[in-house]
């Protein structure tokens, strides 16, 4: 299985170094990334996570809260699209069979339109808070108006499998390869999950947003004071989140996983080797 790092549009929150820890000043906007992967199975493509999508770049004022665009200000190219990714490295958009999400905050699935015959894969709690909307944030977060199409949508039940690495997985996943798994992770969201993927050497885990900064997993863990402050506003369930990175630091201590997530801009270019601004393909 080959593996493709894909930045599906940076956010560029206000704070500047206060967020991402390498801007040169507070005063002006960070980067952040949204770290995707693209899959290419023995017959088909599988898309982790969308990022942002078409219609968000070309429509961001109907399809995305006004609250994030101004707090989070992404850099909505089109070119960044995973669609226009995908097409740059010499695929057509149908040859996206299966997407798996982490979760359906806005940043993380806002190119599900692009894919519309793919089906999707995410957890039942996920599913049904996201449609619940029960609070003000929970209307930011979660946009309806990325989901046009959800008839090909299966959702999972959490931690109902074997162990891996000591972490609950999903039971297989509907079409996809035993090499793909769905690790319930819940904290940021209650349906929060990672994707773990074995790539032929070893074993990834894209952990999404359980954590946000790469000095989060180290033994002494340190995070940017705003991302500190970002997932106290976004979280669910704080001891869930706090526990679930405990893990998460012993798993990528181990060495036999690499662990990364979806915003750190270090983790970014070191998988891709490039920088966060350069589409695959270019």
């Amino acid at each position: 299985m080959r593996i493709h790092h894909l930045n599906c549009i940076s956010s560029c929150p206000l704070g500047g170094r206060l967020m991402d820890g390498r801007s040169p000043s507070v005063l002006q906007r960070g980067e952040l990334a949204c770290h995707c992967l693209l899959l290419e199975t023995a017959s088909e493509l599988v898309l982790v996570d969308t990022g942002f999508g078409l219609q968000d770049v070309r429509h961001p004022r109907t399809r995305l809260s006004a609250f994030f665009l101004s707090l989070l200000s992404p850099r909505l190219l089109e070119e960044m699209t995973a669609i226009r990714q995908i097409q740059r490295l010499g695929f057509q958009p149908r040859d996206v069979r299966h997407i798996v999400l982490t979760h359906l905050d806005f940043d993380h699935a806002g190119g599900l339109d692009d894919f519309p015959g793919a089906r999707v894969h995410l957890l039942r709690q996920e599913h049904a808070d996201a449609l619940a909307q029960r609070t003000w944030l929970d209307r930011q977060r979660y946009r309806p108006q990325q989901w046009s199409r959800r008839q090909l949508w299966h959702t999972y039940d959490g931690g109902r499998g074997e162990d891996w690495f000591g972490f609950g997985r999903v039971r297989a996943l509907d079409g996809l390869p035993p090499e793909v798994l769905m690790i319930p992770l819940p904290g940021h969201t209650h349906g929060h999950a990672g994707i773990a993927i074995h790539g032929g050497t070893g074993w990834l885990l894209q952990a999404g947003d359980a954590y946000f900064h790469h000095r989060e997993m180290e033994p002494e863990p340190w995070c940017t004071p705003g991302l500190r402050l970002y997932q106290t506003l976004m979280e669910k369930d704080r001891r869930s989140r706090l526990d679930n990175q405990a893990r998460l630091r012993r798993l990528a201590q181990g060495g036999e996983v690499e662990v990364f997530c979806a915003h750190d801009p270090h983790e970014f270019e070191r998988l891709a080797g490039r920088a966060l601004d350069r589409a695959a393909g270019a």
